[in-house]
């Protein structure tokens, strides 16, 4: 079982964006409110959640008595921003570091690019699905709690694959509410520190290598699972301890349903080559391609 408190001192953050400005816990005058925790920001939300894939990690935290404490700001993107939770049960030592992802609201979404990505996509009722193309404020509700769920069962089905096989690895999906996913924080729990993006990752040829091996095994999941990542590239992936460890799939494509899913897959392997052959890896994309479209049975 992981048992580590976090370490004072500096945390590195991820920015995305250029006027980004990190926020820190929840206002202090919640704390005034006599439901919450004495310490923490909030009781854990597990109760209600969706819940991840069975067996869980011996990690995750399930009791009803666990506090969740905001330890500050990872990630900030045009979608969503990701958030540093330490979820914990007082006095036992028992702790998980969490990654809560929250999809902005529709006043302040720009979920970029994001037709192309929901072909393929259907729901229910003919009223929801027109505002969704009308992009009405319903509608962006409708489509953050769509990047959510998908993000959330997608996360859910390759970590279970990599289990399993040993060819992906993504962070393990803990709970889902709304449009907040909580994810494995995948970096030094003792810090708060996250692993490094591929693309800061200065490696030997022989890593290199391994590196693009293991890449394209989990294309090869992908593909076989007839989806694509959608936005796969060096800056959304990670790397820890040697691992390649694919994030940020909240655009996963169905490429049998999407009528362009053999352009996303290509489009992905086309990103994450280009940087390896510029870090002076002969890599042959088209070939690549050509076997992925075919394992998808695209071809």
């Amino acid at each position: 079982m992981r048992e580590h408190s976090m370490r004072r001192g500096r945390r590195k953050f991820d920015d995305d964006e250029p006027d980004f400005l990190k926020r820190g816990r929840l206002e202090p005058a919640l704390h005034e409110d006599p439901d919450l925790p004495p310490t923490g920001d909030r009781w854990s939300t597990w109760d209600g959640a969706l819940h991840g894939p069975i067996p869980r990690p011996d990690w995750v935290r399930t009791e009803h008595g666990a506090v969740d404490t905001e330890l500050g700001i990872l990630k900030t993107g045009k979608e969503a921003d990701v958030f540093l939770v330490r979820r914990a049960v007082p006095d036992s030592g028992q702790v998980s570091l969490l990654a809560a992802k929250r999809y902005r609201d529709g006043e302040h979404r720009l979920f970029h690019r994001d037709a192309g990505y929901l072909e393929g996509r259907r729901v229910r009722r003919s009223r929801e699905m027109r505002a969704m193309t009308n992009r009405t404020a319903f509608g962006k509700e409708m489509i953050a709690g769509q990047w959510a769920a998908a993000e959330f069962d997608a996360l859910g089905r390759l970590w279970q694959i990599g289990q399993e096989s040993g060819l992906v690895c993504v962070p393990y999906p803990v709970q889902l509410i709304g449009t907040e996913v909580m994810l494995e924080f995948i970096g030094d729990w003792e810090t708060g520190e996250a692993a490094p993006r591929l693309a800061q990752v200065r490696a030997n040829p022989d890593e290199l290598a391994d590196l693009w091996r293991q890449m394209t095994d989990a294309l090869s999941v992908l593909a076989r699972a007839q989806v694509a990542h959608g936005d796969l590239s060096p800056y959304n992936t990670l790397v820890r301890d040697g691992r390649l460890v694919l994030i940020d799939l909240p655009q996963i494509v169905d490429v049998i349903a999407n009528p362009r899913g053999a352009e996303f897959i290509a489009r992905d392997v086309n990103n994450v080559a280009a940087w390896f052959r510029s870090r002076g890896l002969p890599v042959d994309p088209e070939a690549l391609i050509e076997r992925l479209h075919y394992e998808a049975g695209l071809r």
